[in-house]
């Protein structure tokens, strides 16, 4: 029993404790994989997620934003949304575009990946006349 790691609190570790955590990683993530394609993963909804994010304040241990913190990520989240709001712009309208008879062009549309949404979205047809 000399040779088994110990917990902080001086039991000895076996089994999955005894791995170290690249092993456990590997094996927690093929779990999860198996979980979802079986149907069986538990997906939260925003109400429980919204309980769950509670319990943490609650508690003491949930994540305090700083004020850039809290700017950073909200930048990012709408930046994201941006890009997402494009591309579904985009692909609803190469999709009119094939099915328009007076399309001066068979070159669909394309979105920029500029942060800056510079070239979002681009219409390349007339109107017609």
């Amino acid at each position: 029993m000399d040779n088994q790691l110990q917990h902080s609190s001086g039991r000895s570790l076996r089994g999955f404790a005894s791995m170290d955590r690249e092993k456990q990683k590997e094996i927690a993530s093929k779990g999860g994989r198996a979980a979802h394609e079986k149907g069986t993963a538990h997906e939260f909804t925003s109400i429980e997620a919204s309980a769950a994010a509670k319990k943490g304040h609650e508690r003491g241990t949930a994540h305090e934003f700083t004020p850039d913190e809290a700017r950073v990520a909200g930048r990012k989240g709408g930046l994201a949304r941006a890009m997402n709001r494009a591309k579904n712009t985009i692909a609803q309208a190469n999709a009119n575009t094939q099915s328009d008879s007076y399309s001066t062009s068979a070159e669909p549309l394309v979105a920029s990946s500029s942060a800056t949404g510079e070239g979002l979205p681009q219409h390349s047809r007339q109107n017609p006349a």
